[in-house]
């Protein structure tokens, strides 16, 4: 970890295009708790509150930077937004939305955000401020939340223009799992059939690293097969239901399967669907398909399934 007692600085990444280096100053002593750094991506930002089940949101791309910080002693969420506020408007960013708490659409609105988990990111539901902002093409977002006894900012930055990296991948055995993952990613599967026939249906050739929200999988087949049934049957609702593996206890597992079906479900409006007619919920790992024994099983577990709620 790095230690901040007056402040910050965040400065451009190597292969991105001209931008100017963003200091910040934060309110007190602060440690950087997680830095998550991921060339050629996209991101979400929310610019209005939880309303019929959706955020509305500005797709930014580029190379997107998540920052995370505990802030020592007790501290007011407005003590330290405030101040951070003020900086970015003084170094010329516009202040797109800002909320607290209730004002943002309280629990729905925190878990439809893809934030770093505990102890990284503590946010207290009833206690959290959030503000959107933009200079050009440039976007930032900050959380800032609160415990008895530290404060905690959570910085998201898209700087378009950065060089894209290979994105590595290890093969995995799946024969190594008890119950290995079925389906293959490259093929749309039958969703509806499942649905309709078994209640629920798991989305296969989703990719999720272990301890991660962020949805790392575009065009998934099982999305748009799920997309494209939602729209096909618009009587129909559900819920999509995240789950972790074994690692880590399970109050955070709980959120992070929260994040997870989220992140799902962002995908899934993107694609097209009503996002009025799909819910997230997560149940950590308590609910596995594989032994959490193996790296094959573990990854098979974290998953999201969709379930069907309508009853006629």
């Amino acid at each position: 970890m790095r230690r901040f007692c007056l402040g910050l600085a965040l400065a451009l990444l190597p292969g991105a295009m001209a931008a100017a280096p963003l200091s910040l100053r934060l309110p007190g002593p602060a440690t950087e708790t997680a830095r998550i750094t991921e060339p050629g991506a996209s991101y979400r930002m929310p610019l209005g509150p939880w309303q019929d089940g959706r955020v509305k949101t500005r797709v930014a791309e580029g190379t997107v930077e998540q920052v995370a910080w505990r802030i020592a002693g007790p501290v007011s969420t407005l003590d330290l937004l405030a101040p951070l506020r003020k900086q970015l408007q003084a170094a010329g960013w516009q202040v797109l939305y800002e909320c607290e708490t209730d004002a943002c659409g309280g629990f729905d609105f925190r878990y439809d955000l893809l934030l770093m988990t505990e102890p990284d990111m503590h946010v207290d539901l009833g206690d959290f401020r959030y503000l959107a902002a933009a200079k050009g093409d440039e976007v930032l977002s900050l959380m800032v939340s609160r415990s008895q006894a530290s404060g905690f900012v959570q910085m998201t930055r898209v700087q378009p223009g950065a060089v894209a990296e290979e994105t590595g991948l290890q093969p995995v055995d799946l024969g190594e799992a008890e119950t290995p993952p079925a389906g293959v990613p490259g093929e749309a599967p039958d969703i509806g059939a499942a649905l309709e026939g078994q209640g629920h249906a798991v989305l296969e050739g989703l990719d999720f690293a272990s301890g991660a929200a962020r949805l790392e999988t575009a065009g998934n087949p099982a999305l748009q097969a799920l997309a494209d049934w939602l729209a096909a049957n618009p009587s129909r609702r559900i819920a999509l239901v995240g789950h972790t593996d074994a690692s880590g206890n399970l109050a955070t597992n709980l959120a992070l399967s929260k994040q997870r079906a989220a992140a799902v479900r962002q995908a899934l409006i993107a694609a097209g669907a009503d996002g009025a007619r799909i819910e997230a919920q997560g149940v950590g790992y308590l609910a596995p398909r594989a032994s959490n024994l193996t790296e094959a099983g573990r990854m098979a577990n974290r998953r999201v399934e969709a379930i069907l709620t309508s009853t006629e």
